[in-house]
């Protein structure tokens, strides 16, 4: 059975993945225009599935986004496009499968590993690696599964590449802050 702090752990991670979604990555401008931020073109979702990775461990991970899922699967509009079961056929449905087992691995390896921040960057692209992993077969096997047809092969090639390399510069930003607020967490917190 699961902890109180896992179960905790999971209430936030759910949270925050559901509040990552609607938030948009910013970083501050270039030097003499530090008041116009950028934006990195993704939002704080991922960041906040590798966060509860790294804070609450792999059981916590994996329970806040299979709730995550089942939530925008009922007719919670908390998913990027929208929300129910429709959404299966989405093409990026197949990146918040990914969610579940990026949690998890991200978690497991965050405490596996010792409590650095080398070690938190690598629990965090094992996560995030997972979910692009996922995302992309499950965008291959629905166009195996639909059909196979050279028009729809152009199709499969621009989704590849605005679902899982367009966001990746972004996403490696996520990455960089979310271990260094992890680390630092995990330091306040001591553990």
């Amino acid at each position: 059975m699961f902890s109180p702090l896992e179960l905790l752990w999971a209430f936030i991670g759910l949270i925050l993945t559901i509040g990552g979604t609607f938030i948009e990555a910013f970083v501050a401008g270039v030097p003499f225009s530090w008041a116009t931020p950028v934006s990195l073109g993704v939002n704080w979702q991922i960041g906040a599935v590798l966060l509860v990775g790294c804070l609450g461990g792999q059981n916590a991970a994996s329970i806040s986004q299979i709730a995550y899922l089942l939530l925008g699967l009922t007719w919670f509009q908390i998913f990027t496009y929208g929300g129910g079961t429709g959404y299966i056929f989405e093409p990026t449905f197949g990146y918040l499968l990914g969610f579940v087992p990026g949690a998890w691995i991200c978690g497991a390896l965050a405490f596996r590993l010792p409590r650095r921040l080398e070690s938190l960057a690598l629990s965090c692209l094992c996560g995030l690696a997972t979910i692009h992993l996922t995302g992309i077969t499950y965008l291959v096997l629905s166009h195996l599964l639909n059909d196979a047809s050279t028009q729809r092969f152009s199709t499969l090639l621009g989704q590849l590449f605005n679902y899982s390399l367009v966001p990746i510069p972004g996403q490696m930003a996520l990455v960089c802050a979310v271990t260094v607020i992890a680390f630092c967490l995990r330091h306040l917190m001591l553990y």
